[in-house]
């Protein structure tokens, strides 16, 4: 039996298809339903005319199917996605994550009650963001393949969080993403929401076939705003797709597809262009405890930030004055193929940088070589969406046991698009300066370093020496 009929049923199903709707005189219809509009694949076969818009709007409007919490931007995407959830029958309720971007959260929020939204959340989950999630990847110094600083797929977990707890407030089974379906993000979201409730149920439109075969590009998604009295934008859109945080902002996607297209002079908004950044360096003191950043102090103008939040931002400012914290590189998502993107990290690049100087101070060389190890890992797992799992958490405890004498301060030079450690001090220095110095013995014998070199050189010897017999065999 066909779901819905009764309340769905349009004149042309009626007249044309009349076998398939199961009512009395017309017949019955044997076949199962394959999608969320009722649809038999007979019907979908037979009446092509009743996929008309409005008739899968009434199909699917007759079918309550209880409250989703739409993770919601506020752009274009999400907006039609509100609107599309509520013809299948959802209430909305609509979550915007503050999570440091440049938004409009009151325009946001008037827009989407407009749009049908029961209730409307908007949570600035900021300081959480850097307290709880980018201070432990600064202590790990994680970096994706060796140059991805990790700033969405850290966010994604802190907002996912979020959206979980409003579910449970607001007693939703379900919840929304606007994520793709290439993408990273999608893993992201989900992983984080079956992790911190099992029984959640993930609405992702952009996988579900009646949505991207109705949706197959920008120009049907314009169509049905404009239709359903969705504001869209008045200005002409950047040929590239743009998510930002507090972290970072990524771009990719149009032009940026090609790998060979050189990024537009004016894509770039959380920096300047170096050439064009001033001329004079800021210095800045960065002191750590515990391998986190407490204490930030601009050496030029004597200002001085100690919150996490404050912290960040001002870091932020800097780099991004001196064009610090810029990359285009091509990446491996978790789904299995190659993307392109440009990231703008201005905070996180000097905070990389001091860090790992001040790690290379103060830790045991065969104990940071280990740390390495797990912040590699580390980095993936992050990367790949796996916040929430008990290796992630467990190399989380074991990278914060390691940071215990990461103590001291850093200072360091930005300038035109670089960050320049000048100098460090640490009451937990394993640094010995006349231990080291070459116009002091010391503690040392230098002697000893005969036998050490000996010792170590034997292994070698003896390779080369058998790779010697080997050779005159083959020549034999």
């Amino acid at each position: 039996m066909v779901l819905g009929v009764k309340e769905g049923i349009c004149p042309a199903r009626s007249r044309r298809c009349s076998v398939m709707l199961g009512l009395g005189p017309f017949g019955n219809c044997n076949c199962l339903p394959v999608n969320a509009l009722g649809a038999c694949r007979k019907w979908s076969r037979l009446c092509q005319d009743c996929l008309s818009e409005s008739c899968m709007e009434q199909s699917a409007m007759a079918q309550p199917k209880g409250t989703v919490v739409l993770a919601y931007s506020g752009g274009l995407d999400t907006s039609c996605i509100l609107v599309w959830l509520k013809e299948q029958g959802y209430d909305v309720v609509a979550y915007l994550a503050n999570i440091g971007q440049k938004e409009d959260f009151e325009a946001a929020r008037k827009k989407a009650l407009a749009l049908g939204a029961k209730k409307v959340y908007i949570e600035d989950i900021s300081k959480e963001f850097v307290e709880e999630f980018i201070w432990p990847a600064v202590q790990a110094n994680a970096l994706y393949e060796d140059r991805y600083l990790l700033g969405t797929a850290l966010a994604r977990p802190c907002i996912a969080r979020k959206l979980v707890e409003i579910a449970q407030r607001e007693g939703a089974q379900y919840v929304a993403h606007g994520a793709t379906g290439k993408g990273n993000d999608q893993v992201r979201f989900e992983l984080t929401c079956y992790a911190l409730c099992p029984k959640i149920k993930v609405v992702a439109p952009w996988r579900l076939p009646e949505f991207y075969q109705r949706f197959p590009g920008r120009r049907e998604l314009m169509d049905y705003a404009k239709k359903h009295g969705i504001p869209v934008p008045v200005t002409p859109q950047t040929p590239w797709s743009m998510d930002e945080n507090l972290m970072h902002i990524s771009y990719e996607a149009g032009i940026l597809e090609n790998p060979k297209n050189q990024a537009p002079p004016g894509l770039y908004t959380k920096t300047r262009d170096p050439a064009t950044s001033p001329d004079t360096p800021d210095v800045l003191e960065i002191e750590f405890e515990r391998g986190v950043p407490v204490k930030v102090t601009n050496a030029g103008d004597g200002a001085t930030r100690r919150s996490a939040l404050e912290l960040f931002v001002y870091l932020n400012d800097i780099a991004g004055k001196h064009g610090v914290g810029r990359i285009d590189i091509v990446e491996n998502r978790f789904v299995g193929m190659k993307s392109r993107g440009i990231y703008e990290t201005p905070a996180g690049t000097i905070l990389y940088h001091a860090h790992l100087d001040i790690e290379a101070f103060t830790m045991d060389r065969e104990v940071r070589k280990i740390k390495q190890g797990l912040a590699l890992k580390f980095s993936e797992l992050v990367y790949n969406g796996f916040w929430h799992s008990p290796e992630c958490e467990f190399l989380r405890q074991c990278i914060g046991r390691s940071q215990e004498a990461v103590v001291g301060t850093v200072r360091l030079s930005v300038f035109k698009g670089q960050v320049y450690i000048l100098g460090r001090e640490s009451p937990r220095s394993l640094y010995n300066e006349e231990l080291v110095s070459m116009n002091v013995q010391g503690d040392y014998e230098p002697a000893d370093a005969t036998g050490f070199i000996n010792i170590n050189s034997l292994r070698l010897k003896e390779y080369h020496r058998l790779q010697s017999k080997v050779t005159v065999k083959q020549d034999e």
